[in-house]
């Protein structure tokens, strides 16, 4: 199962890097296609929220179609999707097709669902660490890279060499993922989908595992969507690849965080994760300094980065153990949580950064910290029976 982990990082990996490129290339593509700094975010937010969709509407047929031919599909959809993206002659095109983009990319959740079934229960959260550790590296991987590839063949080429390699990985998955023979839900998709939603209302873990994602993601949204703005600017003025670079700061954090789900294993879940919720709330100390140590800003990526995976790693890892045959179902409804979190993050992040620079983005990242640790130092205990 190992090798085959490794496998389904790497598709993850390579599937969601494909919504996160354009963080560092925001003011790049503020200034060709006209678009205002205080609302570039657009650009994230509508890949963010097509994600969203695309988790109540595409991830739970993962319980219903053969998942093999359901993750190749979209990766071929995928491919093309970003070749549209990497020619765009307007923003109207260029919107399109990152809200396409956005609604695909999900098969990374399918993925995630996929290695959890096919892992043996006493190491599901190992498995599900080690292919989460390759979402978050490829999500914090695709700032360095495009940084690059930006800095050398400008930005279209970022999205016209993902195009690439994804079409690739199509073509390697369908002939190395198992056929996936096995008894499926019978339910329409009217059916399949109104489950998504009955799942919320049966299981308390879901309802506060998806609240604890919603907030933790704003808060990585908040960093990672407006952190271009300021080391892009003078006094800094740094290059596309510098700034793509300091994504390897968090991979640091991301791999260091993948020990998470064993400690979900032995039962350690809930310390785990006010441990990490502290730590997040501590990162945004050192992350303010930014503008006058960038190795402040290194050691607060790590932190945040690693608190981010590490309570996120743990949540998936508490919620497959319920309802072993919806768990792409339950994923869905998780990973919605997640996907509003990140759009609300690029939002409010590039918003308030206008108004009131690198020091108020970094007191709404405290503070939404903040209320992650208080909301589950309230609901780390389940009710008491009536």
């Amino acid at each position: 199962m190992k090798k085959s982990a490794l496998l389904f990082a790497m598709a993850c990996g390579l599937a969601v890097a494909n919504i996160y490129y354009a963080h560092p290339l925001l003011d790049a593509l503020a200034s060709e296609f006209g678009i205002a700094h205080s609302s570039v975010g657009i650009v994230i937010s509508i890949t963010q929220i097509c994600y969203a969709l695309g988790l109540l509407l595409l991830v739970p047929l993962g319980d219903l179609l053969n998942r093999r031919r359901l993750i190749a599909g979209q990766m071929l959809l995928s491919a093309f999707v970003l070749i549209v993206v990497g020619t765009a002659p307007n923003s109207t095109v260029l919107f399109n097709g990152m809200a396409a983009v956005g609604l695909l990319a999900v098969v990374t959740q399918v993925l995630v669902a996929f290695a959890a079934t096919l892992a043996a229960p006493s190491e599901r959260g190992r498995v599900v660490g080690l292919v989460t550790s390759g979402v978050v590296i490829g999500i914090l991987l695709a700032r360095t890279v495009a940084g690059i590839l930006t800095d050398l063949a400008g930005w279209r080429s970022v999205y016209l060499v993902s195009a690439a390699l994804t079409l690739i990985m199509a073509g390697v998955l369908f002939l190395v993922l198992p056929n996936d023979e096995r008894k499926r839900a019978s339910l329409s998709y009217p059916q399949l989908i109104r489950s998504v939603l009955a799942l919320f209302v049966q299981e308390r873990i879901l309802r506060v595992r998806a609240v604890l994602a919603l907030l933790i993601f704003t808060v990585f949204s908040i960093l990672w969507t407006s952190l271009v703005l300021p080391l892009s600017e003078p006094p800094l003025s740094l290059s596309h690849t510098a700034i793509g670079a300091f994504g390897l700061a968090g991979v640091a954090g991301a791999l260091a965080a993948a020990r998470a789900g064993r400690l979900a294993d032995r039962g350690l879940g809930q310390r785990t994760t006010g441990v990490a919720l502290a730590l997040l709330l501590v990162s945004w100390l050192p992350i303010s300094y930014t503008q006058h140590s960038l190795f402040a800003l290194i050691i607060g990526v790590i932190t945040l980065d690693l608190a981010v995976q590490a309570v996120h790693v743990t949540n998936q890892s508490m919620i497959y153990t319920v309802r072993p045959e919806a768990r792409s179902r339950l994923t869905a409804g998780y990973m919605i949580f997640y996907s509003i979190g990140s759009a609300s993050g690029s939002i409010a992040s590039t918003s308030i950064y206008a108004y009131a620079g690198w020091n108020g983005v970094c007191l709404l990242g405290a503070a939404v910290s903040a209320l992650a640790l208080l909301f589950w130092a309230l609901t780390r205990r389940p009710p008491a029976a009536a």
